[in-house]
């Protein structure tokens, strides 16, 4: 997110949470522990509530920490001529080329991904258990913003097109009103990645290229609304405040087609790596006696039916997903 200022009392509410949203990157994580192999995905099932409740930590940092909001994107425009395909992949190469303080301006996603992921890898060598935690979840959270195309370019709001507040649009309100539509299953299991920072860089450039048409169906869909059908405006702490309509958001939707749905995918899929990898680069392991008890007949009953109805994309109708009912998920 990036904070912006309005004039006057009427105000443009956009990402008011931020980088997917809450709900989407509780969801991602849950998600992702389901795609984990086993001995992994006991210890990540029984500390879930865990994982999902800060899975929005990141953005909660942005109230305290000045230097957080720029560690979430990245403005390949600002970069030059083809960025995504042409910034080196590694944080030292890339101050060769650039400046630090350019770097910082413009986000470093990619870069900070990276670095967290040596935290994660020395916190599960170290039989960390807090620390694992904790840097799992804020890799997630990470690893699914550089998933959201308008964390990839300066007119992240649709500001510079008359398209303001498209950001919370796409990443929040789409979500919000269409996720028990969404198709939450996946037959993806975690992968080792040999090379997981080009994994980052393969998932900022698939989201870039989704920038134009995520500006064009915003346009396409305006043209069948005007302003009072398109925008509605509540009243809020005294102040006006402008959003897109319910209507319109859902038009929207229907034009992008499964773009949202298939970024969520893809988020949970490289988190799931991520987590898998930092752990086989630590030596594997067994962070099953991090534990603190033996994990119970009824937890693991739990989590072969969580997995079972995620396979089949029916967490949502089972009432399994955290993020929508705060139930489901074992925890110590």
């Amino acid at each position: 997110m990036r904070k912006a200022a309005f004039p006057g009392a009427l105000l443009f509410v956009w990402a008011l949470l931020s980088s997917w949203g809450f709900l989407v990157h509780r969801t991602v994580n849950q998600l992702a522990v389901y795609e984990l192999p086993k001995d992994l995905r006991v210890f990540f099932y029984v500390n879930m509530d865990y994982i999902v409740r800060h899975s929005v930590r990141p953005d909660l940092r942005r109230n305290e920490d000045s230097t957080e909001d720029k560690k979430h994107f990245i403005d390949f425009e600002a970069f030059g001529d083809s960025a995504a395909w042409k910034m080196p992949f590694a944080w030292n190469d890339a101050l060769k080329l650039y400046t630090r303080d350019t770097l910082l301006e413009y986000g470093y996603v990619p870069y900070h991904i990276m670095a967290v992921k040596e935290r994660l890898t020395n916190a599960f060598r170290n039989h960390i258990k807090d620390s694992i935690l904790f840097y799992a979840a804020d890799i997630a959270h990470y690893i699914g913003d550089a998933h959201v195309p308008l964390h990839t370019t300066l007119n992240y709001d649709g500001q510079l097109t008359n398209q303001k507040g498209l950001h919370s649009l796409w990443e929040s309100f789409v979500p919000e009103i269409e996720l028990d539509q969404f198709d939450l299953r996946s037959r993806h299991t975690a992968n080792y990645l040999k090379y997981p920072e080009r994994s980052v860089w393969n998932a900022l450039r698939q989201a870039y290229d989704l920038t134009a048409d995520v500006f064009l169906q915003e346009r396409e869909v305006s043209k069948q609304f005007n302003d009072s059908t398109k925008y509605r405006i509540q009243i809020r702490r005294g102040k006006e405040v402008k959003s897109y309509s319910t209507e319109f958001a859902r038009a929207y939707s229907n034009r992008l087609g499964k773009t949202i749905n298939g970024q969520l995918l893809r988020s949970a899929d490289l988190i799931a790596d991520f987590w898998y990898t930092s752990w086989v680069d630590s030596g594997k392991p067994d962070i099953g006696t991090l534990l603190t008890s033996p994990v119970t007949d009824s937890q693991n009953k739990s989590l072969k039916l969580e997995c079972k109805a995620f396979r089949k994309n029916k967490l949502v109708t089972g009432k399994l997903l955290i993020a929508k009912n705060n139930s489901g998920g074992a925890t110590q």
